[in-house]
């Protein structure tokens, strides 16, 4: 057995313990969720973002935790990080993005540490709007909650090969989710995703199996008997408990960079979304595959200054004007965006259109990439 054979079998031990305790907790009521950890998906960093989210092959930053654990051997000699925020909905949701790379074992390996959290405060609470005893509405009874999503990501890449014309390397990821809803709801979840990238001169190419055990929520519920009888008198269920399970996702991709003289960079890039729990609202939609794509484009001039687009999110929706609601027309996200990079600091920025009918949702993001000079050598 090979070195990087055994490391990589020991690091497969260590995470998958929480799964297997996670397993003896899990109940009977297990389903699995179309849409389940969403929240996961928006995206990290205004680059990638930008871009479409095609980044599976060619990331090489602090956030290839987030897209492609393998992709954090791009980090050499000194940590990587990376912050973001953005606002979705005027303000109503709120996304934060946090992650940092560390080169280990003399940069034979990195070790990724990102954290992510999506909000909606001000969530009005109608549970007492209505007086169960005469029927009557009182508005100064509606309360307000906070929904609030979190993620923690673990990662560690290696390489396995590498030479003058690219790179193999691969990566682990293990996730700790824990979701809040107001004071009603709370859910831990676990994780673990793989990931594989060649990163060449030019051709690229990157492969990701997220939540390749499934990756589990665990929901526990807390009512007052006042809220379980206000749920009783208007037919609600009261939950228990619940486990919800988000199936295994695969997503290829690659990228190709062209040289235009020895100043300018164009890197077109396709990443595939193949999921496998039902049909989806997607261009390739079957029972169970669906098919999903992200499509990106990076011009660069002396990796200095970067201009950026893509389209991903494409689904099928009934055209506006439509008064009859039978005519189904495409609609897709699309993102432009720019960037630059001065000694150590880079700054990216991305603006996305969350639709395309006649009244988009635009958002605004700024991401901060930076790192803080070389890890002290080993004597």
């Amino acid at each position: 057995m090979t070195y990087i054979q055994y490391s990589v079998k020991t690091l497969t031990r260590l995470l998958l313990l929480p799964f297997a305790g996670a397993c003896i907790v899990a109940t009977a009521s297990a389903q699995f969720v179309t849409y389940s950890n969403d929240f996961l998906n928006i995206g990290a960093g205004a680059a990638g973002l930008a871009m479409g989210g095609a980044q599976v092959s060619s990331v090489k930053d602090a956030t290839a935790g987030y897209y492609n654990p393998a992709g954090l051997m791009g980090v050499k000699d000194k940590p990587d990080f990376a912050l973001m925020h953005a606002e979705y909905f005027a303000g109503i949701g709120k996304y934060d993005y946090a992650s940092a790379a560390f080169p280990i074992n003399d940069g034979k390996r990195v070790l990724g540490l990102s954290l992510l959290r999506f909000a909606v405060d001000d969530i009005p609470n109608t549970l007492y709007l209505v007086n169960p005893q005469d029927g009557s509405i009182d508005y100064n009874n509606i309360q307000t909650f906070s929904s609030a999503d979190y993620a923690f990501l673990l990662s560690l890449a290696q390489k396995l090969k590498e030479n003058e014309n690219g790179r193999w390397s691969i990566g682990l990821n293990t996730k700790i989710i824990y979701r809040d809803v107001g004071s009603f709801a709370h859910a831990w979840g676990f994780g673990f995703d793989g990931g594989l990238q060649y990163l060449g001169k030019h051709a690229s190419f990157g492969v990701v199996l997220r939540d390749m055990t499934t990756t589990f929520n665990a929901w526990s519920f807390s009512f007052t008997d006042q809220e379980k009888q206000a749920l009783y008198l208007t037919n609600n269920d009261i939950p228990v408990k619940s486990t919800e399970l988000t199936a295994p996702q695969l997503i290829v991709g690659g990228s190709y960079l062209f040289h235009i003289g020895k100043k300018v960079s164009i890197r077109p890039a396709i990443d595939l979304d193949v999921t496998f729990d039902g049909k989806r609202n997607t261009i390739i939609s079957s029972d169970p595959v669906s098919v999903d794509p992200h499509i990106g484009l990076e011009l660069g001039y002396k990796d200095f200054v970067f201009l950026r687009a893509g389209i991903n999110n494409f689904q099928r929706a009934l055209a506006d004007g439509d008064t009859l609601d039978q005519k189904k027309v495409w609609i897709y996200q699309p993102s432009v965006g720019a960037g630059f990079k001065v000694k150590f600091v880079t700054i990216d920025y991305a603006f996305t259109n969350l639709a395309n009918q006649s009244d988009p949702l635009y958002t605004h993001i700024f991401s901060l990439k930076f790192d803080i000079g070389p890890l002290p050598k080993k004597h």
